[in-house]
């Protein structure tokens, strides 16, 4: 952290502007953007969020509300303006943040509908030949593909400068399809924006679960690339789900973006009923703390992935993980260290949670995410961002 700091105290202020969601829209991205603008202000830069008055049309949004009801982070300034289907704002937002004359502006890229939207506005604000344009690059190829994926992603990334993504897979994809373009890797920082930790008894208490039992917990919005259908599954030939005197369940904690019927017959099925706490509503940013420090472990059985932030607040409430390897979230699991790493499959996924019971592995694995977790820096990331920046030629 010291060389870090170094760097950031030698390098000029700079005025930049994240575009993407923030406070009052909810959500993984409305955290980290929030989070990213922090850390510039804190290092000295001046830091502002572009955030959309209108993220996804009704029609397109497959959960209750889009609007989060905590209050907005009080240290940052946001711009709610943007809308991301009416031409006619981003010619007026546009030439509104071409003439603040701003360093860099960097977008949050994670599906191609957001293509048109952010890539004109890019195209009209960097015509001052002063703004450059950087990207964080969440997906290239979306987890949920459409028609015109192709041509609305390359609208948007052939108007950027240089890409930052936070998964090697990715830079993979980078190197595929936009060969030659400036990008930089940083692993996704750690979430401690949600609240310090609490002990196991205050969690249990507040989330009025029996303190007998021993948790995992699935957590986020419930989508297909997600595999809780591979959990559910996994808890089938797990001995832990199929004995009553195993004291061992799992809270699911999130909203479902899809249709819950496959995953209720699946239960039913399965006869799981007995085993799993279902707090299938948004979970507010202020009841986070109590869910992470409920579990003993979290289990992210994806099908397909990029990066995780769920494994980014586990690390911060000092939780062991199970991931599967798909794209990038090995990368920031060591097997057998802070969690376990498995094939996408109910059999792979079930032995891992017998060996963690079995065997006792809790301790020894919360004691080795304390130690890794320190590589997951804000300031890293900000630098990165500064680097790419430094780079881009007049």
């Amino acid at each position: 952290m010291g060389n870090t700091e170094e760097k950031s105290s030698s390098q000029k202020a700079l005025r930049v502007l994240i575009v993407g969601p923030a406070h009052p829209l909810r959500g993984g991205l409305a955290t980290f953007d929030e989070r990213l603008c922090k850390t510039f202000n804190d290092l000295g830069h001046h830091c502002e969020i572009l955030n959309f008055s209108l993220q996804y049309p009704n029609i397109l949004f497959p959960g209750k509300t889009q609007y989060s009801d905590e209050p907005a982070p009080k240290d940052i300034i946001i711009n709610t303006e943007l809308n991301s289907v009416n031409p006619f704002n981003w010619l007026a937002k546009g030439l509104k943040y071409k003439k603040q004359n701003y360093d860099f502006l960097v977008f949050r890229f994670w599906m191609p509908f957001m293509g048109p939207c952010l890539g004109s506005i890019a195209r009209i604000v960097k015509s001052n030949k002063k703004t450059k344009i950087l990207a964080i690059a969440d997906n290239l190829i979306p987890h949920e593909k459409r028609a015109g994926d192709t041509l609305l992603t390359k609208y948007f990334i052939n108007t950027t400068q240089a890409l930052l993504t936070m998964s090697q897979s990715v830079m993979h994809d980078i190197d595929i399809h936009f060969p030659g373009k400036p990008k930089a890797y940083n692993p996704h920082p750690m979430y401690d924006s949600f609240g310090p930790a609490v002990s196991r008894e205050t969690a249990l208490k507040e989330l009025n679960l029996d303190p007998s039992y021993r948790y995992l917990l699935f957590f986020g919005f419930i989508r297909k690339y997600k595999g809780l259908d591979i959990l559910l599954e996994s808890l089938a030939k797990s001995k832990y789900f199929n004995n009553a005197t195993k004291k061992v369940k799992v809270i699911i904690a999130g909203e479902f973006y899809e249709d819950s019927k496959p995953y209720m017959d699946l239960i039913e099925k399965y006869n799981l009923q007995e085993h799993l706490i279902l707090h299938t509503d948004f979970i507010q940013n202020s009841k986070v703390p109590n869910y992470f420090c409920a579990a003993d472990m979290v289990v992210q059985p994806y099908h397909s992935a990029t990066q995780s932030g769920v494994t980014q607040i586990a690390y911060y409430y000092n939780v062991p993980m199970l991931v599967t390897d798909v794209g990038g979230l090995a990368e920031l699991v060591p097997h057998n260290e802070v969690g376990y790493v498995c094939q996408p499959n109910a059999e792979a996924v079930a032995t891992c949670i017998d060996d963690f019971f079995d065997n006792n592995r809790y301790d020894i694995m919360k004691a080795n995410v304390e130690v890794y977790k320190k590589n997951f820096s804000w300031n890293s990331l900000v630098e990165k961002l500064i680097g790419l920046y430094n780079n881009i030629k007049p």
